[in-house]
């Protein structure tokens, strides 16, 4: 079995908590959105569309989940990109990526499962938020 790789990604029931956290902070900050977690290739494992979330918001909840992917926090990927113009000018021509806050990657044991995606709310924090209350139930933490 040398040809073959051993991974660990989010189960469904685990994604579909973490959406369920993420709403029902959005509810007690009284923002509606949408929220999107991915496994660890990319796929929609969970999502919700909160009633009077943006319909344009549905994608970029998924992009900034499937740029969480990278490893680390869409906040931080811009971060980082701001330290080099030519990635600066070259990331956002690619197709998903999102570089901004509220895409965090889900980590167990150090190794990346799956990756979680908010947007709809009036301010990025207001996604960030969201996102930290559905992180918050990851054993390992995020």
């Amino acid at each position: 079995m040398a040809n073959v790789v051993k991974k660990h990604s989010i189960s469904s029931e685990l994604a579909q908590k973490m959406v369920d956290a993420a709403v029902a902070k959005a509810r007690e900050l009284g923002v509606c959105e949408n929220v999107a977690v991915l496994d660890d290739g990319a796929n929609l494992k969970a999502f919700s569309r909160m009633d009077g979330a943006p319909i344009l918001s549905i994608e970029i909840a998924q992009n900034k989940a499937y740029t969480a992917l990278f490893g680390v926090s869409t906040q931080e990927f811009f971060d980082f990109l701001q330290s080099d113009p030519s990635l600066l000018a070259g990331i956002p021509t690619l197709a998903r990526v999102a570089a901004w806050g509220g895409g965090f990657p889900i980590k167990v044991d150090g190794e990346i499962v799956g990756a979680i995606g908010l947007s709809g709310a009036p301010t990025v924090q207001n996604d960030v938020d969201c996102a930290r209350a559905a992180l918050a139930l990851v054993p390992d933490g995020a």
